[in-house]
């Protein structure tokens, strides 16, 4: 006889929608924009701590999709139209370090909490500090912790926050080598979707 595909219990199966549909309500209306940190949180106000019932990052997306298509949708396309637009100024503005476009804001999934994230690249991070500096744009520093493909294990880089116009931006900056090694999914170590300005540029003709 042939081995027939194992299939997942049950329980296994509805804990993890349950930690998806969770992480999105947290997303979509807690403020949480990060979707590890936005998981994880989920389990735990769950009361499950197996971190193998943890659902994908892309199983969570798909939970604010349709959190959003049932709560959201006469003001998240706005949302999401205004934080691309946005994001198209920025990365003109900020065109020397080679921006490109991550997170909810490219995806499609952003709505009012969303920050505009860039992943800028440059081998000396001052220069950022500097540039922000002489343009007057009073931005706080932080750290990310990400992991690059071809890399093993996490690293720690460094970035800046602002708000402008009413919109949340994070800049994080990468090396150079980053624009061909980008940073990975936490779940299967695959490049994170990111767009330059001119595919930025199509997504909002189309």
């Amino acid at each position: 006889m042939k081995n027939r595909p194992q299939r997942r219990p049950l329980h296994t199966v509805r804990n993890r929608v349950r930690i998806a549909q969770e992480a999105a309500r947290l997303i979509t209306e807690s403020g949480i924009h990060d979707f590890e940190q936005a998981r994880r949180k989920a389990a735990e106000r769950l009361g499950i701590h197996d971190e193998t019932l943890l659902p994908r990052l892309a199983d969570v997306e798909q939970a604010v999709r349709e959190h959003q298509r049932l709560f959201g949708s006469t003001t998240q396309p706005g949302a999401l139209r205004q934080r691309r637009e946005s994001a198209l100024q920025a990365m003109q503005f900020l065109h020397a370090f080679r921006p490109r476009l991550s997170g909810a804001v490219l995806t499609g999934v952003a709505g009012d909490n969303s920050p505009v994230i860039l992943h800028l690249h440059s081998d000396d991070t001052e220069a950022v500090q500097h540039f922000l500096h002489d343009q007057h744009i009073p931005a706080e520093a932080r750290t990310w912790s990400l992991q690059l493909a071809g890399q093993t294990g996490r690293r720690h880089y460094p970035g800046w926050e602002f708000t402008a116009d009413g919109i949340a931006f994070e800049l994080v900056v990468l090396p150079e080598d980053a624009l061909r090694h980008p940073p990975a999914s936490a779940d299967d170590g695959k490049p994170l979707p990111r767009a330059t300005l001119a595919q930025l540029r199509q997504l909002l003709a189309e």
